[in-house]
């Protein structure tokens, strides 16, 4: 039996590629750079199977050039780079990969969540320029963090395990569900409340954001938004950039509307809103939230099984379209 051709858009560690190699020819892109959009289709012609991250677009046209194509596996737990229905459509299997990021992106928001309430990267740039000319009272001062309110948007995994962090500071936690179903989790272990968004908005000190990128997502955080917020409150993007209104953003961190915001992700990446990376209360990330050795090799490992299974006609563990198995 011939061997399965694969190709990998971007190098991933090698456990993945050393999985996929036991039943594969494998190709990797050579580059540390996305592919651009005429090689990707070249790419989609001429392999099996293709394992691609979240700048890679599979949509219709992509699929119209994927003639020999059993199956993508998504490098990533997001998926709105793929047309899921018309890769459903088409009985196309595709997948990614829930689960094995959790901690390491929860971990991120909390990790610009303090960098932002204390202003970590300002006063380490003003250290490391020499600018510091000894302590005072008055100095840099940032938010509380301990017994404040935590809204958290998007109650899944990843939102799940940030607010159950919370636990050593005796937050109270407040969190939003786009089905209104209750997140039993979160509400015996932290007594959370499930709220309208409009009154987490009103009453968190941190809101954190882990909701999908979808047409109602999209700017769900804007000016009108950033209005009814705390002048006192933070904001943490650690889900989807377009979630956010980034020139909103700018402009309300400018006019004080909010005390400040943590990213890790952008409306338009790898490229920020004019002004934002000129503001001192802003810790802006690159896109490191899953950036663990643990978490980017369970990426590898899943996304490679998933890729196998598809290639010998399999459902794979963590299928976005299971119904074409059915």
């Amino acid at each position: 039996m011939d061997r399965f051709k694969v190709y990998i858009t971007r190098r991933i560690p090698r456990e993945g590629i050393d999985l996929l190699r036991r039943v594969a020819d494998v190709d990797i892109n050579p580059l540390d750079a996305p592919l651009g959009r005429e090689e990707l289709l070249a790419v989609a012609a001429e392999y099996d199977g293709i394992l691609g991250v979240l700048t890679d677009k599979i949509d219709a046209r992509f699929m119209d050039a994927a003639k020999n194509l059993k199956g993508y596996a998504n490098y990533a737990v997001g998926f709105d780079n793929i047309d899921v229905p018309e890769a459903t459509r088409r009985k196309l299997p595709v997948s990614n990969t829930p689960g094995v990021l959790t901690d390491a992106t929860a971990e991120c928001a909390w990790a610009l969540l303090f960098a932002v309430a204390r202003r970590v990267v300002e006063t380490d740039t003003i250290m490391r320029a020499g600018r510091w000319k000894g302590w005072g009272p008055l100095q840099f001062i940032g938010g509380d963090v301990r017994g404040k309110t935590l809204g958290i948007v998007g109650a899944g995994r990843i939102g799940t395990a940030m607010a159950l962090m919370s636990r050593g500071f005796d937050m109270k936690v407040l969190y939003t569900s786009s089905s209104g179903r209750k997140n039993g989790v979160l509400e015996s272990e932290l007594s959370a409340r499930l709220v309208s968004f409009d009154q987490l908005l009103a009453e968190s000190d941190f809101i954190s954001i882990h909701t999908p990128l979808t047409p109602q997502t999209k700017h769900m955080f804007g000016a009108d938004a950033f209005s009814r917020m705390k002048d006192t409150a933070y904001v943490i993007n650690t889900g989807r950039g377009p979630v956010i209104d980034e020139n909103a953003l700018v402009a309300a961190l400018r006019k004080g509307d909010i005390a400040g915001a943590g990213l890790d992700v952008y409306e338009n990446e790898p490229a920020m809103a004019p002004g934002l990376a000129g503001l001192d209360n802003v810790v802006v990330l690159p896109h490191i939230g899953s950036a663990t050795r643990s978490a980017r090799t369970g990426m590898a490992t899943m996304a490679a099984r998933n890729l196998i299974a598809m290639l010998k006609g399999q459902r794979p563990e963590t299928c976005l379209n299971p119904e074409i198995f059915a």
